[in-house]
């Protein structure tokens, strides 16, 4: 027995030996793609040029925009970039500190790594900072009042200040708190949802200046009437019926053969068309409309019944412009005309026009009297500065919604950041084992995001985050943090420099989360079949990566 021994303990050494590896190439992995946008924090913060696929170009430093256009082979890399994503979809802010986060907490372990700690041991240590990170967020979080514009309208800008469009003062945060001011939903007990995705379209419309961009009480969208020269163009009051059927003579579900005998056969067929369409807007015109929308179509026969009554149409309509439609006018989307009641019908609306900005026609149903649905009609100079623009209100909306969903403000400008790390600093002494000095290490990790913001703004980093340091010391002055402009070192209550608590807490959550995932990866086994050249042997069974392979970019081709 004593003979096998020395051999097991070289085995189990050499497997060691391969995990830190491993753990080795995915913390550089992760660093590498935390360093990619780490200069796009704060308002200070670098743009980054990204060239597509196509030839196009986007500027930007919206660091899930950015990401989303990067091809990286490394697995853990990509891990790292989807963090970005879920971000993004979450709360819809952060996403650049979450990767910035998350890249400092594997940095910090790599030490520990390197002593040979148990990857678990570290997770523990990590998962227990972040349970205390939280419990701080939620000792330091300050209520708010969502009824109160100042305080949204200071929330919302401090978050988009670091953006393109924060050179434009309060533009892009009143139409993001309007937009969900109007689509909000109450949920009962002072709660409120927002559906921003399905209710608030936003509307680009290149030319014009962007301060002419606003939020309207109603929908727009590109459609002109069926016939601009029977119908009307402009109606108050108008009485909206919507319709998710064709307005037309139905035609068979498969190829559909008529035998007709005589010649008269073929009139009778003509009007047997005739009459059923007629019969249909009879239906419709029963109820006495002013405008009829389908989403599919409309013949020009139903055009002539429509228009010969007054009746404005529109055709072939996408169904998600349909339920906002709904939404905005109080109307009810019917499949069938013969079941149509008078509560289908919309009434809800002060305006319907068609206007033409630029080259194309936008009908607009506008003047609602309680829209739970918008459009954001967004002007400016071009397609790339539009496109910026929309990805910052998209960011503002969330902003918005994260407020409505859970009143709660934490102090922005690395401020919460550095209480954070101050006060687990302190617990860490109460931390009995080996876990201390990773626990430690998670506290030292949170000051990455308050040194990013000094190092963006050309200050003396050093400098700054002893100062800081010495502030938050024993947790106090939780409200103190940089002036990613000025570089001050400030109160954020008086500069109105706030967070959100929601998107906060997520990206505590989603990167340490990350971080302990990636950490407890020991081996990357690659299943991808490579081709095979004609004539070649049998394919390899999938194998272990070694050292030498771990951190290959052909292990996942591009």
């Amino acid at each position: 027995m004593a003979l096998h021994a020395p051999i097991l303990v070289m085995k189990d050494s050499m497997k060691r030996e391969s995990g830190t590896k491993v753990h080795r190439a995915n913390i550089q992995a992760a660093k590498a793609v935390a360093d990619i946008i780490r200069t796009t924090l704060g308002p200070r913060s670098m743009l980054k040029m990204l060239l597509d696929a196509s030839g196009g170009i986007v500027v930007t430093n919206d660091g899930n925009a950015i990401l989303r256009e990067i091809d990286i082979a490394h697995p853990a890399a990509k891990s790292m970039i989807e963090l970005s994503r879920t971000q993004d979809e979450e709360v819809g802010d952060g996403t650049t500190s979450v990767i910035v986060l998350a890249g400092e907490m594997l940095h910090v372990a790599q030490a520990f790594i390197d002593k040979n700690y148990h990857p678990t041991v570290i997770c523990r240590a990590y998962t227990k900072a972040l349970d205390d990170a939280l419990a701080v967020l939620d000792k330091i979080a300050m209520p708010v009042d969502v009824n109160d514009r100042g305080a949204m309208l200071g929330l919302v800008k401090s978050s988009i200040g670091t953006k393109f469009t924060g050179q434009f003062g309060d533009l892009i945060a009143d139409l993001a708190i309007d937009a969900t001011t109007t689509a909000g939903v109450d949920l009962g007990q002072g709660m409120r949802e927002v559906d921003i995705k399905k209710y608030i379209k936003v509307e680009k419309v290149p030319g014009g200046q962007l301060e002419d961009s606003r939020v309207l009480k109603g929908v727009m969208f590109n459609k002109d009437v069926v016939a601009p020269g029977k119908m009307r163009r402009k109606i108050v009051n108008p009485r909206i019926i919507l319709l998710d059927c064709p307005v037309e003579y139905k035609k068979g579900e498969n190829q559909t053969n008529a035998e007709l005998m005589k010649e008269e056969d073929w009139q009778v067929l003509l009007e047997m068309e005739e009459e059923y369409i007629k019969n249909l807007c009879a239906q419709i015109l029963k109820f006495k409309p002013d405008l009829v929308i389908t989403e599919k179509g409309l013949s020009d026969l139903a055009m002539h019944y429509l228009s010969k009554a007054g009746v404005s149409a529109i055709r072939r309509l996408r169904k998600t412009d349909n339920n906002r439609i709904a939404k905005a006018c109080g109307a009810v989307i019917v499949n069938r005309p013969e079941e149509l009641q008078e509560s289908d019908v919309g009434t809800g609306a002060g305006l319907f026009e068609v206007k033409k900005i630029g080259d194309e026609f936008f009908a607009f149903i506008v003047d609602c009297k309680d829209p739970k649905a918008c459009t954001v009609l967004l002007r400016g100079a071009s397609k790339d500065v539009l496109n910026e623009v929309e990805r910052n209100l998209q960011d503002a909306m969330s902003v918005a919604r994260n407020i409505l969903k859970n009143p709660k403000l934490l102090p922005g400008g690395g401020a919460t950041e550095l209480t954070v790390s101050a006060t687990l600093k302190q617990k860490s002494s109460s931390v009995e084992g080996v876990e201390k000095w990773p626990y430690e290490a998670a506290a030292l990790a949170f000051e990455a995001i308050p040194r990013t913001l000094a190092q963006n703004c050309g200050l003396n980093v050093i400098r700054i985050m002893t100062q800081l340091q010495g502030k938050h010391a024993n947790g106090e002055n939780a409200w103190v943090g940089l002036d990613g402009r000025s570089g001050d070192i400030v109160d954020m209550k008086e500069r109105k420099v706030w967070d959100s608590y929601s998107v906060k807490a997520q990206t505590f959550k989603t990167a340490i989360e990350a971080a302990c995932m990636l950490l407890r990866i020991d081996d990357i086994v690659s299943g991808i079949k490579k081709k095979q050249a004609p004539g070649a042997s049998a394919p390899k069974q999938p194998q272990i990566e070694t050292e030498g392979d771990a951190d290959n970019e052909q292990m996942i081709p591009e």
